[in-house]
């Protein structure tokens, strides 16, 4: 009966803030300004990166540096595939004949479903890569497999450079169709956040944190390692590539270079600062640092002091890792358990944000 309680008054919760979400968008397309429009799409971006992240990171352990590359590969496959057959037989002549003729550009009244299926085709694609990948690369462990991963992003960006006859090389790739607005953003991180969620608190996540905390201990009680490790990296690739197909559509224009250490960065970063290992902090990272980064922004243009915002930024991390290692989440959950505990003395049961009750 507590657990049924607990699990009413998170889903209350997170309805709750599912409504919040939802007046801000509508919100802020009515106040029509594009700048903050265009900030709250990049945060969108951005939290279903570091959530995808913190699912092969956070969940596992396998500190992967390479993700940004899956990103890459998202981006260019749905904006090969959406591209318009004029721009295409101008941009890409050397195309393949069967991939030149490909435009996927159906439309269901005002509905893009076209850059759906684009999304979803460069997701399963990048899932496919990963597998592949993960295969070989989820067997190492430590500073092994961090290296590694970061020759995956290296050599995604070599190849992108290289295979001109579909991305252009380090050209601009350009007239990518800006399909992505807010609404396509937050429900995919709503989508990417339940997944996650739901992953965390299943027996694959209890398996995942497991191993993370102590492989031996992890085998001998008959838990296979690679199997979670590499479910965390297939599905956090999936999530990336869909964030890579948002940037693209909402960019329109990029090159190999925009999917690069820089974004690699900072991405890690806030994840750090999140929280490795929390859903919740998956979505308090992002927010922090794109408000920090637009405060210091601001600062800079204010003050002529250029460069002082990355500064900041860089003092700022440190002392997180410093003082908060675990970040400001650590592995904790938002709890919405305060809503039943108004006029009823406190129960050991409703504590924990999102642990299962005690069964006394």
């Amino acid at each position: 009966m507590a657990h049924t309680l607990k699990s009413n008054i998170q889903r209350n919760g997170f309805l709750i803030l599912l409504g919040g979400l939802l007046l801000m968008i509508i919100g802020l397309e009515a106040s029509g300004s594009s700048l903050w429009q265009g900030i709250f799409i990049n945060l969108g971006m951005y939290i279903i990166l570091v959530v995808a992240l913190n699912l092969a990171n956070g969940f596992t352990g396998v500190f992967s540096l390479g993700h940004i590359g899956f990103m890459a590969l998202g981006a260019y496959i749905s904006a090969i595939l959406t591209l318009p057959l004029a721009k295409k037989s101008l941009n890409l002549p050397n195309l393949p004949a069967w991939l030149r003729t490909v435009h996927l550009d159906t439309m269901i009244g005002p509905f893009p479903l076209g850059f759906l299926l684009a999304t979803l085709v460069a997701g399963i694609i990048v899932m496919v890569v990963a597998f592949l990948v993960g295969a070989v690369l989820m067997r190492l462990s430590g500073s092994f497999v961090s290296v590694a991963t970061l020759g995956f992003l290296v050599i995604v960006r070599v190849i992108l450079i290289n295979a001109s006859d579909f991305t252009r090389g380090s050209r601009t790739f350009s007239n990518v169709t800006g399909y992505t607005d807010m609404w396509w953003v937050y429900i995919w991180v709503i989508i990417a956040l339940f997944v996650v969620w739901r992953i965390k608190f299943s027996s694959f996540g209890r398996a995942m944190f497991a191993q993370r905390e102590d492989t031996a201990a992890a085998e001998s009680v008959g838990i296979v390692i690679m199997r979670p490790r590499l479910m965390a990296f297939v599905i956090s690739a999936f999530f990336t590539a869909v964030a890579g197909a948002l940037w693209a559509h909402f960019l329109t224009s990029f090159s190999p270079k925009a999917f690069y250490f820089d974004i690699t960065f900072r991405v890690i970063t806030m994840l750090v600062v999140g929280g490795m290992g929390s859903v919740t902090g998956s979505v308090v990272g992002p927010i922090s640092i794109t408000i920090i980064s637009e405060a210091l922004r601001r600062f800079e243009d204010a003050t002529t002091l250029y460069g002082i915002s990355q500064i900041i930024l860089a003092v700022v991390f440190i002392l997180i890792i410093i003082f908060r290692p675990g970040g400001l989440m650590g592995e904790r959950e938002i709890d919405f358990s305060w809503f039943g505990r108004r006029g009823r003395p406190s129960n050991p049961a409703f504590e924990g944000g999102g642990e299962q009750p005690s069964n006394t």
